[in-house]
């Protein structure tokens, strides 16, 4: 089988093919470079982060992008991109329970003095602090797939109060769920502290804003590991400067890697880290895809089919 591996970083699709060779040795996997003579073979199988247009172009058969990762909006956005090719994204592949990681820590950052305890170790001062119980934190998971599911349900199991908001209805356990524009507005005055893990798409584009957000129970806080373009940045300084925010934990932005020099960099009440909530781990990512090939292979259907018109 011929399969073809194309990555913005000829870096992480070198990785790809290392892991390949070492796995997977019934594959013929080569990495495509833009520009240089490509090997003459018929592919229909590409695995793809962030592809290079003139893939397209260069192999006409495609039949299949296996995206590593998750988002799929980077590739629906790419120019040239033929109507027939089916696009497939991973499901989880390690990248909930990361992710679930992330939630928790930065979680616990905003919700329990863990900070004024280290400025206490500093001054050498032994100070127990009132806390509030778990079940006293409203918490919203604002977009319920497969890694926002796993996200509410574990903050539920912890005792949190969990709301869930989803573009169509889910019933999940222990989780207050509301779907759909006539669900939104409750859930948001519902909610607290608001996570974010929604799929881009047209709809979604822009979603926290300061309409949405001014919704939020006061004073309210944010984590964002969906997307930067989810976030109007302007209307979350403002409302954190009214103090109707008090902080966010912001993982992914408009433009990255974040301009120096940019507002949230020096901000006292904002955490900022590099787009690392869900790194995709390559190994538990190429089983999965190995396993959806021997599944179209041996003529079964496989989960992760991109619908282009939902965006994800």
């Amino acid at each position: 089988m011929n399969i073809i591996l194309a990555s913005e970083s000829r870096e992480y699709a070198n990785n790809w093919l290392k892991i390949i060779k070492e796995n997977y040795p019934h594959w013929h996997a080569f990495v495509y470079e833009p520009g240089m003579r490509q090997p003459d073979v018929a592919v229909s199988k590409a695995i793809v982060w962030r592809p290079p247009a003139s893939l397209f172009a260069s192999y006409p058969g495609l039949k299949y992008l296996f995206n590593m990762g998750a988002g799929v909006d980077a590739i629906l956005q790419q120019a040239g991109l033929p109507a027939n090719i089916q696009i497939v994204r991973l499901e989880d592949a390690g990248l909930a329970d990361k992710m679930l990681e992330y939630v928790i820590h930065y979680l616990s950052k905003i919700t329990r003095p863990f900070d004024q305890y280290a400025r206490f170790q500093q001054q050498q001062q032994w100070k127990p602090l009132p806390e509030l119980a778990a079940s006293q934190v409203a918490v919203g998971v604002m977009g319920l797939g497969v890694i926002g599911q796993k996200i509410a349900q574990a903050l539920a199991g912890l005792g949190y109060t969990v709301h869930g908001w989803s573009r169509t209805e889910r019933k999940l356990q222990d989780v207050h769920t509301y779907a759909g524009e006539t669900g939104l507005s409750a859930f948001l005055q519902n909610t607290q502290v608001l996570i974010n893990v929604l799929p881009l798409t047209q709809q979604t584009h822009g979603i926290l804003n300061r309409q949405t957000l001014a919704q939020l129970r006061a004073p309210a806080s944010l984590i964002n590991i969906g997307r930067g373009e989810h976030l109007n940045e302007e209307d979350l300084l403002e409302l954190m400067k009214s103090g109707h925010i008090g902080k966010a934990v912001l993982d992914v932005f408009s433009t990255e890697p974040l301009p120096h020099g940019h507002p949230f960099w020096g901000h006292p009440n904002i955490i900022v880290t590099p787009h690392v909530s869900g790194p995709t781990n390559d190994p538990l990512a190429l089983a999965q895809i190995n396993q959806k090939i021997v599944n179209l292979e041996n003529g079964r259907e496989i989960g992760g089919i991109v619908s282009r018109e939902a965006g994800y």
